[in-house]
């Protein structure tokens, strides 16, 4: 059988049954059982199951469309059979025509035995459609895709057939569906995760994330004999600007502020709000000073919101002159920033 198209890649992939052609239907639901329960990919999880049921049933050609829940298309996850040259326009007759006997099943979930057609090559071939329908919410079905099947010439399917391709359409939909739901499980967790972790405003570390970081330097520093520095950012006037040109311009200053901080540290450094207007850099090392100059420095090219020119004042304490852990440390640099008498200051605690 001539191979190409997607989802090819599932070398190292061993069930524990042997199956080719004239396989045995329990053999043919092993190996797709199998796949649901060790494959690590949806690629390989289909590849197996496909290529099973295409081996058992002699099937020339195989090709699985997923219905794209976003976009409500549909997409080409795997190729059997086809040439490689082939798959880009064959996808693309299948996708842009409704009309199109696989486009249609995926539309009005019937499907089709014993279609009648012709191969690429012109020769006439026989083909299945067959819509992979699972149980959505609320027990509504919900169809996730076509798997289609062709064979050289004519292929009569009986009722023995006719129930094995069933069952192979029914294990490619559950794969579908069960990576879906992990996949989709797994993005969430990573939201929740960055939502646990970030400030929603600035997309910065929040005072949480800040503060374990702090810690963990800090031991660090302790055991290697090495410096860290903290600076506090303060942004000068804001809560009387705030109050008086509102939070949309207070959030847009925010941002903007947090945004010249986040190009103008080092990849060592950890930047992160801790507050309504209050930004804390911790930087393994003793280039503090150096990195809040260049801060202060880009914050000054920024362009003024409703007339209000942006200006912060930064405080630095470093370990382990100014303190002996995190709490400590963070105090004498907010110390520091109120010892500031002019905006745009830099005041280094202890000095």
């Amino acid at each position: 059988m001539a191979e190409g198209g997607r989802g090819r890649s599932w070398e190292g992939f061993v069930t524990d049954t042997s199956v080719g052609a004239g396989s045995s239907p329990l053999s043919v639901l092993s190996a797709g059982a199998a796949a649901l329960a060790r494959a690590n990919d949806l690629d390989t999880a289909l590849a197996v199951i496909v290529e099973a049921g295409a081996a058992a049933t002699g099937a020339a050609t195989a090709a699985v469309f997923a219905q794209d829940p976003d976009r409500n298309t549909l997409e080409l996850l795997l190729t059997l059979g086809i040439a490689d040259d082939e798959v880009a326009a064959y996808e693309a007759d299948v996708v842009a025509n409704p009309d199109h006997p696989v486009h249609h099943a995926a539309l009005d979930r019937s499907g089709s035995l014993g279609r009648q057609g012709t191969a690429a090559d012109g020769s006439p071939m026989t083909g299945a459609d067959l819509p992979l329908v699972v149980s959505g919410s609320d027990t509504v079905e919900a169809c996730v895709g076509v798997l289609t099947l062709g064979w050289a010439g004519d292929h009569a399917v009986d009722a023995s057939e006719e129930a094995l391709l069933v069952a192979i359409a029914d294990l490619a939909a559950a794969a579908i569906a069960m990576f879906r739901t992990t996949s989709m499980a797994t993005e969430r967790a990573e939201w929740l995760e960055r939502v646990a972790l970030t400030d929603p405003l600035t997309g910065l570390a929040n005072a949480r994330t800040v503060a374990r970081v702090l810690e963990l330097e800090v031991a660090r520093a302790q055991r290697q004999g090495t410096e860290v520095s903290v600076a506090l950012f303060d942004v000068d006037a804001f809560r009387a600007f705030n109050e008086t040109a509102g939070s949309r311009a207070g959030d847009q200053v925010l941002r903007q502020v947090a945004s010249v901080l986040a190009s103008s540290v080092r990849l060592v450094d950890t930047l992160g709000r801790t507050g309504g207007d209050e930004f804390v850099l911790v930087a393994p090392g003793s280039a503090g000073v150096t990195v809040a100059r260049r801060i202060i420095d880009g914050i000054a090219k920024l362009e003024a919101v409703d007339d209000h020119t942006i200006t912060v004042s930064a405080g630095v304490a470093r370990f382990p002159q100014d303190g002996q852990d995190a709490e400590v440390l963070l105090a004498a640099a907010r110390a520091a920033v109120a010892a500031g008498s002019e905006p745009a200051a830099i005041v280094e605690a202890g000095r």
